[in-house]
């Protein structure tokens, strides 16, 4: 037996250790079951390349509780450890690993997030251990090790008994984490961190039927026929599965083998995905994974089942802005890569150039998947749109490539339910919603039951209106009229159709300018100022007199600045409501209104038309809405 002190220049490590991780202890677990897979990995390799004379066969990592002598083990069946070896690398190495962590954790601050390339190892124990104790059995022809450490520099290593290959940690767990004997505890652990691990590992034992046991038919007590009970056996209950879907070729895979990944991957998923993407690169850097594109709506709230990151199938965080493009984190998946620098801070791991590929492939591959289904069955995408959408819209904003590509494969939809690619848009309206000035205009919608009128106006002329309802569709627009040559998007209800897209051949006013002065001043009197900007224009005599709309420009910086960007600058969000009151002065009841001689129903009829017109556009609500409600009851009495 021989006992040291492990050279570490702080005099009490442990301590430290705990203080500094503390808000991460439960990784401990995951660090040690990581040690156990590369040990019986490295065992596998030397077998493989016929370096050692020893069967791999079907090692596993077990996971046992002693909850009454408070004692927590794992056991692998790896290459296992000499005194010699144990003296290197858990004395010298991993307590110099520790040293040098601390003074890393402690300039990177809290920041550091995540714990890399299970750096901590072995170590970690202690967070949740006052002793932690080491029996080891190395492939070699040599005796087994015995090591103790009580959280103190001081160690103790002797011989062993052990007569199997491997190595067993024995964890004294501390009266501080009594939570991890608690079974429930560590299978939550199990299944967070070591789900798809690629040795199996064992907790326990469940009951299965016995699959060599054919049950017979036998009469009970009364005569009757019935069938003897399945034989029960029991068995090691295996919590992870070693080879995920993601770790296979795509050509192995069929679509029920993605579908049924993702259930397994998601549990409380009830809606199958619409499709996945497959990543699998090896240069310039290590990738694999499979993204899902669940069912979306517009709601951009912060999905729950978020993509899981992994390094070499050990989970790592579901935290993965700074290597999946930020909208592409509405996704669900997969992805793994050991080239991700995980024990550094996040302001380091955004400016990290292998995760700026990264991050640059995953976007060109979710692009190429997209113009793929598009191309190959374009129906199915188009049923898809409204699902998909947002993804789509948010990469085009926030991703000058992603916006490039998507040109092939984003959809404007139209009210009638007809799907277009810009450049088929661009084509098909070219000719009819051209304006004077040469710009071409295209008309949207955002709500067809609000702005119904507004839409039959415009088709009534031949026009397309599409229909955009997303959240960020003020943002979007407004990066397609900077991208693209002689454009502008205009929501139908923004003003007149003929205002909207302005020819040289406007209608004719039936009143003259001493007319529409009087007019003007009569509507000025009744109509708010504070609310309504009146505008007389000369339509058509049997569009609406009165027709309420707001100005493109000022709504549209009022969403932008309630979806985030835009309009802030602007005040938007401190101004008052303003809209733009168009009085068709060709209209019968508009002359009406100016003929009649009592200054009571020149009243009577502005505020009816005015209420009519706030209706349409759902602007008239509470006292105002009953007060109209009984007005109109007394005008048809």
């Amino acid at each position: 037996m021989s006992k040291g002190n492990i050279n570490v220049s702080v005099e009490n490590i442990f301590p430290l250790i705990k203080k500094f991780l503390y808000s991460d202890h439960e990784i401990f677990l995951r660090e040690l079951i990581s040690n156990a897979t590369d040990a019986t990995l490295k065992l596998k390799h030397l077998t493989s390349i016929g370096e050692v004379d020893v069967a791999y066969g079907n090692p596993k990592i077990e996971i046992k509780i002693d909850k009454e002598g408070k004692k927590l083990h794992i056991t692998d069946q790896g290459v296992g450890m000499t005194a010699e070896e144990v003296e290197k690398y858990i004395n010298q190495i991993a307590f110099s690993g520790a040293e040098e962590f601390l003074d890393k954790y402690k300039e990177a601050g809290k920041d550091s997030g995540i714990i890399g390339h299970f750096g901590l190892g072995f170590y970690s124990a202690f967070m949740v251990a006052s002793k932690v104790e080491i029996i080891t059995k190395s492939y070699k022809d040599e005796p087994a090790a015995h090591w103790i450490c009580d959280g103190s520099p001081e160690f103790s290593l002797e011989k062993a008994d052990k007569t199997e290959r491997g190595t067993e940690i024995i964890l004294h767990i501390a009266e501080d984490s009594t939570e991890f004997l608690e079974e429930g505890k560590i299978r939550e652990l199990l299944t967070k961190y070591n789900k798809f691990m690629p040795i199996p590992i064992k907790f326990g034992t469940k009951e299965i039927n016995d699959p060599e046991f054919t049950p017979k038919k036998i009469k009970d007590k009364d005569g009757k026929e019935t069938t003897e009970p399945h034989k029960k056996i029991k068995v090691d209950d295996i919590i992870n599965n070693p080879n995920p879907a993601w770790t296979k070729q795509p050509t192995d895979l069929k679509e029920a083998d993605y579908n049924s990944f993702y259930r397994e991957l998601y549990p409380m998923q009830f809606e199958e995905p619409l499709f996945h993407i497959h990543l699998n690169v090896d240069y310039p850097f290590n990738l694999t994974g499979i993204l899902y594109f669940p069912k979306m709506n517009n709601d951009l709230n912060i999905q729950k089942d978020k993509i899981q990151l992994y390094q070499n199938q050990v989970f790592v965080t579901d935290n993965v802005e700074g290597i999946v493009p930020e909208f592409l984190t509405m996704l669900r998946g997969v992805i793994d890569s050991p080239d991700i620098p995980l024990n550094v801070s996040r302001s380091y791991l955004q400016a990290d150039g292998a995760v700026k590929k990264i991050s640059s492939y995953i976007t060109r591959k979710v692009a190429d998947k997209l113009k793929s289904l598009f191309n190959n069955s374009r129906e199915d995408f188009e049923k898809k749109w409204n699902d998909i959408k947002i993804v789509i819209e948010y990469g085009m904003l926030s991703e000058d490539k992603f916006f490039e590509k998507a040109d092939a494969f984003a959809l404007y939809p139209t009210v009638d339910g007809s799907f277009y690619t810009y450049q088929e848009l661009h084509d098909k309206i070219k000719a009819k919603q051209t304006d004077k000035d040469d710009k071409l205009v295209i008309l949207y919608a955002s709500n067809m039951d609000e702005q119904y009128s507004y839409i039959e106006a415009a088709k009534d002329k031949g026009y397309e209106v599409l229909l955009l309802d997303s959240p960020i569709v003020s943002h979007l627009i407004q990066k397609l009229e900077s991208s693209k040559e002689h454009i502008s998007f205009a929501r139908v209800d923004g003003d007149h159709i003929d205002n909207l897209i302005k020819k040289e051949d406007t209608a004719i006013s039936k009143l003259t300018e001493d007319e529409k002065k009087s007019l003007e001043d009569i509507l000025k009197e009744v109509v708010p100022s504070e609310k309504f900007m009146v505008q007389l224009e000369a339509m058509d005599s049997s569009a609406s007199p009165f027709i309420i709309t707001q100005p493109e420009f000022m709504r549209r910086m009022k969403e932008m600045q309630q979806t985030g960007g835009g309009g802030g600058m602007f005040g938007m969000g401190n101004m008052p409501e303003m809209y733009n009151l168009i009085v068709n002065t060709n209209s019968e009841l508009v002359n009406e209104i100016l003929t009649t001689k009592t200054k009571k129903k020149q009243e009577r009829l502005i505020t009816q038309s005015l209420d009519l017109a706030r209706l349409s556009q759902g602007l008239l609500k509470g006292k105002e809405l009953t007060e109209f409600v009984k007005r109109s009851y007394e005008m048809i009495k």
